[in-house]
């Protein structure tokens, strides 16, 4: 069998069954409670969520690059999307979702997919931190018998007032979920239950036993009652703006999830432009049918992976299993109390505030890119969180390769400087503050340690060098890794540094 393959035959089938059958059954029941809040916390219809499952399982996993990776509506959109039924209404979101999804066709077919990848994880964990405190802040209201203000700020002020005043039965549904959610990891024996499943039917049942008067969980007729797309209207730039945004998020979010998903399996490593095609082609269908924008998802990936899939015919069943599901059981989900979806979603918005992460950023001083991201999505906006984060990430960048070293020391009479790193127009008051401190008739010795050497810091140099003599100093330079300096004299053109030769002289040796 190769491993990913979705072509059955005699050899495989026998593993089908034994290995993907039961983890697409295990990602079924993570898939239905997750679709359903997700659709809840985007301000769609909730069908909408169990479209783009069974869309992200059958067409994402069908054609895309990676053997595990499950596609499905993502709470990282859920932002987005809210803003987008809000101002051009929901048929139109699906249209603005079809053209996403061509969007990243048309990027998949440039095999540009690993330029994604250059976006700075801070950027990306900060971004989903942030919008994982804006469901928490949203949802948290609705466990407590109100309702959601427009903005994370608004949401925060009146949670006092709401938390004083609000004693409803949905509180206590509410409570119930998130002590199952919690208290279910600590129960090994029930792990093949998933948690999010398990505090939904707790919930249910307890909201039924005490014949407690709630808002349920309304499908409607289910799959039939969603209406198809229609063309946005208002300003067609800010039309495209959502194209691109919505195109680009879920983009970056399955190919990060997608390079993740190459650590939980051992076979053929993930195609990204093939995910990236296939993203496109499962959110053109997705809008049509009248679902969410969908991407790749690191829960169900995760889960798919640890219950043993071998090949993406796991997650195409489990988008099969959705659809039946649905079909067969709708009045099921029409039990389910909506306090009970809204505390899923507090859980699950601050299990997005990864504190792992923050760890792993330390190490790299990126910390503050998080925050900023995260600060600027729940404050501002999404689209406005993530530019501020890639902003600083850009500025902390170039302030990195930028980074220059000035050691000025005096020893017997003679002064020696030692200067390492990329000498440019940045570096250039460090050194020159360093430089006038010498005396004007010291001999110095001048050790340049240097990857790069800008004109501006080239000039800077050069004139103290020509003034320091002429004032009956003496200046000895000493090019200890690439000659800048001497070659900016001569006029020469310098080589890129760190090019290693094309012939290496071990070869040679090993022959």
């Amino acid at each position: 069998m190769t491993h990913g393959s979705h072509v059955i035959t005699n050899r495989n089938i026998a593993s089908i069954l034994r290995h993907d059958v039961p983890a697409s059954l295990v990602v079924l029941l993570v898939a239905v409670p997750l679709s359903l809040g997700i659709a809840v916390a985007s301000g769609a219809p909730l069908a909408a969520g169990l479209v783009a499952a069974v869309v992200g399982g059958v067409v994402a996993g069908a054609l895309g690059g990676s053997a595990v990776q499950v596609s499905g509506p993502a709470a990282g959109l859920s932002l987005v999307v809210v803003d987008l039924v809000h101002t051009y209404g929901w048929r139109a979101t699906c249209a603005i979702t079809i053209l996403a999804g061509l969007v990243q066709v048309v990027l998949g077919a440039l095999r540009v997919a690993r330029a994604a990848l250059a976006v700075s994880p801070a950027v990306v964990h900060g971004m989903l931190a942030g919008v994982g405190v804006v469901i928490a802040l949203s949802q948290l209201h609705v466990v407590l018998g109100g309702t959601p203000q427009r903005s994370a700020l608004e949401n925060i002020l009146e949670l006092p007032e709401q938390i004083a005043h609000n004693h409803s039965p949905a509180v206590v549904i509410g409570l119930v979920t998130i002590g199952v959610l919690i208290g279910w990891v600590r129960l090994p024996r029930l792990k093949a239950i998933p948690a999010p499943l398990a505090a939904l039917i707790i919930a249910t049942a307890a909201a039924a036993l005490l014949d407690l008067d709630l808002a349920r969980v309304d499908v409607g007729d289910g799959f039939s009652s969603i209406q198809g797309p229609l063309l946005p209207e208002g300003d067609w730039h800010g039309i495209a703006g959502a194209v691109l945004l919505v195109a680009l998020l879920a983009g970056v979010e399955s190919l990060l999830t997608c390079v993740a998903s190459n650590r939980l399996h051992d076979g053929p490593r993930a195609d990204l432009d093939r995910e990236l095609t296939a993203q496109g082609v499962a959110n053109v269908v997705s809008g049509t049918l009248g679902g969410l924008p969908l991407s790749g998802v690191v829960v169900r990936t995760t889960t798919n992976a640890r219950a043993g899939a071998r090949s993406r015919w796991s997650t195409v069943l489990h988008g099969v299993w959705v659809l039946l599901f649905t079909a067969a059981f709708a009045w099921l989900l029409e039990l389910i109390p909506m306090a009970a979806l809204a505390a899923l979603l507090v859980f699950i918005g601050v299990q997005m505030v990864n504190l792992g992460h923050v760890r792993n950023l330390r190490g790299h001083r990126e910390v503050s890119v998080y925050l900023v991201t995260m600060g600027g999505v729940v404050l501002i906006g999404l689209a406005e969180g993530v530019a501020i984060g890639l902003g600083l990430a850009a500025l902390l960048a170039l302030r990195r390769l930028a980074w220059v070293s000035v050691d000025v020391r005096q020893a017997d009479g003679d002064w020696r400087v030692t200067i390492r790193g990329s000498l440019t127009f940045l570096g250039v008051p460090r050194l020159t503050s360093a430089l006038t401190a010498i005396p004007a008739e010291a001999a110095v010795d001048l050790d340049l340690n240097l990857d790069f050497m800008d004109n501006a810091a080239f000039e800077a140099l050069h004139t103290w060098r020509l003034e320091h003599e002429r004032g009956g100093g003496r200046v000895h330079i000493d090019e200890l890794h690439d000659e800048w300096y001497l070659a900016a004299v001569s006029g020469a053109r310098l080589a890129r540094a760190r090019v290693p030769p094309r012939w290496d002289p071990r070869l040679a040796e090993e022959g």
